[in-house]
């Protein structure tokens, strides 16, 4: 960061975190003004899984072991809940672009916006595009059928919980990426938390010290958070994924405010 921006950033009144973080959402919503099918396009992929594997694989599973739900229900809110994943995390990966080669976090930080705002309004933005794919996917499979529980009125709620927990965490992640290959790296966890959070099948198939793994990966409690809801099967199990997933968010958002402070305001 120029020598100028720093003694300027140092200097200049602070706004509220709450108003900065809105100036830069506002700034985010201006730009997909012009760039809109991008959001719109990640609305696809778990429509694709849901035919192609709740409906498609579904005509031959039936119901699920262990339950009385036919695998499109079963599958259904667990693609919702990695609905909510990925818009977090689709949007939090423009963050190292930001970052690293179009300096638009300088521009911010030469005003009375701080770090703490970036972080801020960067995690309200990917929230609110978490928001937008889980909206969507939520009136497909409402329309179809695949909502078991009056439950299901929390679904959305629970997304954004979903979304805020990806949002913190993958802003934090994106201030350590140093080049892009590094988002092999970043696919690499992704994908496999996608395909083994007991998305397509119960934990209980796995051995006992994988289940344990695998209930530590915040997307099978994004996961058993959304299918306990719109399943109507609720018990504490939903109050601990709560907890996680918001901890998960704050944590991540108050690393990427230091984070982002510490690589421009040197």
């Amino acid at each position: 960061m120029t020598e100028y921006v720093a003694e300027r950033t140092r200097f200049a009144p602070r706004s509220q975190p709450r108003v900065g973080g809105l100036l830069v959402v506002e700034r985010n919503a201006m730009v997909y003004r012009r760039t809109w099918i991008i959001l719109f396009s990640g609305f696809f992929e778990p429509l694709f899984y849901l035919y192609a594997l709740g409906v498609g694989l579904g005509s031959l599973v039936k119901t699920v072991p262990g339950t009385d739900l036919s695998y499109a229900a079963y599958v259904a809110p667990a693609l919702l809940a990695s609905s909510a994943m990925n818009g977090a995390y689709y949007d939090a990966t423009n963050v190292f672009w930001k970052l690293r080669y179009g300096k638009v976090y300088e521009a911010m930080l030469s005003t009375p916006v701080s770090p703490k705002d970036v972080a801020v309004g960067e995690t309200t933005w990917a929230v609110v595009r978490a928001m937008l794919y889980s909206a969507a996917f939520f009136v497909i499979i409402l329309v179809n059928g695949y909502v078991e529980s009056w439950w299901g009125v929390l679904v959305l709620p629970a997304a954004f919980v979903v979304g805020f927990g990806f949002a913190g965490a993958g802003i934090a992640a994106m201030t350590w990426m140093r080049s892009w290959q590094d988002f092999d790296i970043v696919q690499l966890v992704m994908l496999p938390m996608f395909l083994f959070s007991a998305t397509f099948y119960p934990i209980t198939i796995y051995p006992t010290a994988i289940q344990w793994i695998v209930q530590a990966l915040p997307l099978y409690h994004g996961i058993t958070l959304v299918r306990g809801l719109s399943t109507g099967m609720v018990g504490v199990a939903q109050l601990v994924d709560v907890v996680y997933l918001v901890a998960m968010g704050a944590i991540g958002m108050a690393i990427a405010a230091r984070r982002i402070d510490g690589l421009l305001l040197k």
